[in-house]
């Protein structure tokens, strides 16, 4: 069942499949309840039998939300509830139910548990009520779910395994940018994201990131690097931004990482110190993902290199070129995939170099370059820093 809205059915796995169980979480504030009411709202709209449930919000609430959204669902069926007896009587005398949502599964309660809702106990025998419902009717089913301070779902585990998928809704409220990423997701890949921009009128698809996450990067600044990712089977161009201050104190020096793993980094600071003569265990080291998304792949390796020894040099990056490949621990430049993906991207945004791995094994194919963007490969880190002076920069250094 698709909801008409790409960029939620993407990360799905293409839609919504009947009698299957969604639980999205992500932090308070985010946008889970709205893009839910936008999305039941466009299902009501073609047609869907949908049935919207709220422990939260009174019903005279839920319909204000939806006028400032300029939603409009006259059959979209809205009850506030928390009973889930109450519920299950409602949810079995229908026949042509295509999805319920219930916001949130931390409010439900049912009598047969001598226990507050929100515990454990009271979540676990509630969402099991629920499931049964969903797989026995056959409806979809979608819980909302709270987060703890580390951002996990909170309540048991074990929910986790009783649902099909879990959704993450991810966002910083300092950017506008939200992105929905699967943890689990029996019926389609967990590395798809949906990304959204929110705004006055609600969450706004946003079907070509790259450009998005690019629209206010600055060229001609050292530090900067453009990294040429995939998520799922998009591919996504994002600024890797790094800077680099004079320790302060006598303690160890600062690695602040916001968007990346900062093991991944320390790893890297390591290979550029031990195998490419860098100097930088005496400098903070602060290293930064524009746009708030979070980077996973290794192929960010590259990326993040560059921008590193660009900080460290002071020179700036090509402003017109992007970065990706895996560095491992001897300093060589490892082959990732879909790199074809990643240069089409490239070149669709008029980028005209793209720093890659050199092609060592037979087997593989050589990257097929887009009319009008040079590839430059690379077999080791030593030949990134040399494209940017460093090793003449570090002997400057050491003679003054």
């Amino acid at each position: 069942v698709r909801t008409t809205i790409e960029e939620l059915d993407r990360a799905l796995g293409g839609g919504l499949v009947p009698a299957s169980v969604v639980l999205v979480g992500g932090d308070p504030g985010i946008g889970k309840s709205t893009l839910l009411l936008q999305a039941t709202c466009r299902l009501a709209a073609a047609g869907r039998r949908v049935l919207y449930i709220s422990g939260e919000e009174a019903v005279d609430q839920i319909r204000m939300r939806a006028r400032r959204l300029g939603l409009d669902a006259p059959t979209l069926d809205v009850a506030a509830a928390i009973n889930v007896t109450d519920i299950a009587g409602t949810l079995e005398a229908e026949t042509d139910l295509a999805l319920v949502v219930i916001d949130s599964i931390q409010t439900m309660w049912l009598d047969t548990v001598d226990s507050a809702p929100g515990t454990v106990s009271q979540v676990r025998a509630t969402a099991f009520e629920l499931i049964r419902l969903a797989k026995q009717r056959g409806f979809a089913l979608i819980l909302v779910g709270h987060v703890t301070k580390e951002g996990a779902l909170a309540g048991p585990r074990v929910l986790e395994h009783m649902v099909d998928a879990v959704m993450y809704f991810e966002g910083d409220r300092g950017h506008q940018f939200r992105i929905l990423r699967a943890a689990k997701n029996r019926f389609g890949a967990t590395d798809e994201i949906g990304v959204f921009a929110m705004t006055d009128l609600g969450l706004v698809e946003v079907p070509n990131p790259s450009a998005l996450f690019l629209a206010e990067r600055r060229g001609n600044v050292a530090g900067s690097a453009v990294f040429a990712g995939v998520e799922g089977t998009r591919p996504v161009l994002v600024e890797v931004q790094a800077l680099l201050s004079p320790k302060g104190g006598d303690g160890a020096p600062r690695r602040s990482v916001v968007g990346w793993d900062t093991g991944r980094l320390n790893l890297l600071l390591a290979v550029l110190e031990a195998r490419c003569g860098l100097r930088l265990n005496t400098m903070d080291v602060f290293l930064n993902i524009a746009g708030g998304l979070r980077v996973g792949e290794p192929a960010a390796d590259l990326a993040v290199a560059a921008a590193l020894v660009s900080a460290a040099t002071g020179r700036p990056t090509n402003a017109g070129a992007v970065y990706f490949g895996e560095v491992g621990l001897s300093g060589e430049v490892r082959q990732v995939a879909q790199a074809d993906a990643r240069l089409k991207e490239a070149h669709k945004l008029g980028f005209g170099q793209a720093v890659l791995p050199r092609r060592v094994a037979r087997t593989n194919a050589p990257a097929k370059a887009p009319d009008g963007l040079e590839l430059r490969e690379i077999g080791h880190l030593s030949d990134l820093v040399a494209m940017f002076g460093a090793a003449e920069t570090e002997e400057r250094k050491g003679a003054e």
